[in-house]
């Protein structure tokens, strides 16, 4: 687990990057996550979240084996030039070919275009089963802005697992997603933005962590992509959204400050945990 001194003593920008990824078209994507990636950098972002299956869409079941690539293939060879161009840390929505399986994954990227992590979800959603074999190791990977938990989607709803991921001294959760909803979903149940968006700040306040959200938006096949990515606070507030706009939200990470410790005076939530209570 880390240690405060590690931490950047002045604010990192990070980012949460929204779009409509074109289901089966690569080089669009490729496309439109450089043209986030640059506008990111323009804004001094460090670290930058895109949604889950962002190189190929999310539905197309019927064409996995056909996009589906090893995580050193020709799309991440891309992606590095693209973390590298900019100079940020990238964390981009993958599917994932290894070992005869196929994966819902992230690639984490470093700013000198270097791949840091690749990260397989563990938690997969209804006809996913049908698709994706499921990831089994909870990772948090050490950058010198602080030690980054990998989500995916679904991973999100799982408060033991985001608490797991905290215990391995996560700094800040990236989640890249793409909650979609319809109108049964939406009208009779409130499956929208603003319930995505709370889920995000429930998960960044119980466990005292910074968090960013990035999903997609738009039609996709018989549904619409919420969007409402985000950057949180560990309070749960709400730093940057994006509602169904394109483009990035951001805001400013800080590890250190009078303001954080007074609030981590009175938001004692994991000290005064019982777990002996909870088996």
């Amino acid at each position: 687990m880390g240690t405060e001194t590690r931490l950047p003593a002045g604010p990192v920008r990070v980012a949460a990057g929204q779009m409509h990824c074109v289901p089966g078209d690569v080089d669009a994507n490729l496309a439109t996550i450089e043209a986030l990636a640059q506008l990111a950098a323009r804004d001094g972002v460090k670290l930058l979240v895109v949604p889950e299956m962002a190189t190929t869409g999310y539905f197309i079941a019927d064409r996995l084996d056909g996009l589906a690539e090893p995580e050193d293939g020709p799309t991440a060879i891309r992606l590095a030039a693209i973390a590298k161009a900019a100079g940020l840390y990238l964390t981009v929505g993958f599917v994932l070919a290894d070992g005869g399986k196929i994966y819902d994954a992230q690639l984490l990227f470093g700013p000198e275009g270097r791949r840091l992590a690749t990260y397989r979800k563990a938690h997969l959603f209804s006809a996913e089963r049908e698709w994706f074999s499921a990831g089994d190791t909870p990772m948090v990977v050490e950058t010198d802005i602080g030690r980054i938990g990998l989500t995916i989607c679904y991973d999100l709803l799982f408060p033991e697992y985001v608490r797991r991921l905290v215990d391995l001294g996560a700094d800040i959760i990236l989640n890249s997603t793409n909650w979609i909803t319809n109108d049964f979903q939406r009208d009779v149940w409130g499956w929208s933005g603003p319930t995505v968006q709370s889920l995000a700040a429930t998960r960044a306040l119980e466990n005292g962590v910074w968090l960013a959200m990035a999903s997609c938006v738009g039609p996709e096949w018989e549904f619409d992509s919420i969007g409402h990515s985000c950057v949180v606070a560990p309070s749960g507030r709400i730093l940057a959204s994006l509602g169904h706009s394109h483009g990035i939200a951001a805001a400013d990470v800080v590890y250190h400050s009078d303001d954080l410790d007074r609030w981590k005076a009175v938001a004692t939530y994991l000290a005064d945990r019982r777990p002996e209570l909870y088996r």
